[in-house]
């Protein structure tokens, strides 16, 4: 008897120079290449069997192109999210790159760096809603790796451009070390975004939100059950964020956290909600 695929909807690879980094020295034990090899090895200690590559911070298109590349030469990456810039003005064409690819069929979306521009509204400016409308004609998931201050915007931006799919990278980035209150603050700010019914979420990067040194499940649980209260498990995926959850553990470990918080291996969240959502096929 099969089984559906179990799915990581959310990991990168990266070589040791890039920019960021070498900006921050808590990222040491992570500033080295991570490659092919090293994610087989974890995907089957895991048990994963399929996965989303996420545009790395590199900040630039040909990381985009080599990961397409990439997609096509390891069995395992079932899709591309790739990197755009909101306010390039040669944002079609940057699309028309990736589309064009001999390889795009493994592009499943893009994603910009909004967690690190200054305002909280971005995406809720009409420039940006214009630019979104152009990648909804392109694609057919937005990621949004947003700060909590930028949630608001971001239910704005998901109820303007109702033809495509807002994927929210890391719940949003509650501050899990914050407890009872950094639930409170989250909730508040997610909750409109949630309600959006193209708006999906992914249990990634808890952990890097938590103490690092001493988190444990039930330090990610109550997070986990408003998520499953504010989404649904149709509208929740599992991403491992690796390599940047070895700051705080391992990938499995990781993996393990989240099924135990969920009492087991759901399997929308461990792969259909993906597998939907990204339209993952048989490449």
């Amino acid at each position: 008897m099969s089984t559906a695929p179990v799915i990581d909807a959310h990991h990168h690879v990266w070589t040791a120079d890039y920019p960021w980094l070498a900006g921050r020295p808590e990222f040491a034990p992570i500033r080295r290449d991570y490659g092919p090899v090293e994610l087989r090895a974890n995907l089957k200690a895991a048990g994963v069997d399929r996965t989303v590559l996420v545009e790395a911070a590199w900040g630039h298109p040909s990381e985009t192109v080599e990961f397409l590349h990439l997609a096509g030469a390891v069995d395992e990456i079932a899709g591309v999210v790739g990197h755009v810039d909101l306010l390039d003005p040669g944002l079609a064409n940057t699309l028309a790159r990736y589309t064009n690819h001999p390889r795009a069929r493994y592009l499943v979306g893009v994603r910009d760096q909004v967690q690190g521009r200054p305002d909280p509204d971005f995406l809720a400016r009409p420039e940006v809603i214009a630019a979104l409308t152009t990648v909804a004609a392109a694609v057919p998931t937005f990621d949004l790796v947003v700060r909590p201050d930028q949630l608001p915007a971001a239910a704005t931006a998901a109820a303007a451009v109702p033809g495509l799919t807002f994927v929210l990278d890391h719940l949003g980035k509650p501050r899990v070390r914050d407890g009872a209150e950094g639930l409170r603050r989250w909730w508040e700010a997610v909750a409109p975004l949630a309600k959006q019914p193209n708006a999906v979420a992914k249990l990634s990067g808890l952990v890097t939100e938590a103490d690092w040194e001493r988190w444990t499940p039930n330090d990610l649980r109550p997070f986990v059950q408003a998520a499953l209260e504010l989404f649904g498990p149709d509208r929740l995926m599992f991403g491992s964020d690796w390599p940047v959850c070895e700051l705080a553990a391992t990938y499995t470990r990781v993996k393990d956290a989240v099924a135990e918080v969920l009492g087991g291996v759901d399997p929308d969240v461990f792969g259909g909600t993906a597998a939907r959502t990204y339209q993952l096929g048989e490449q």
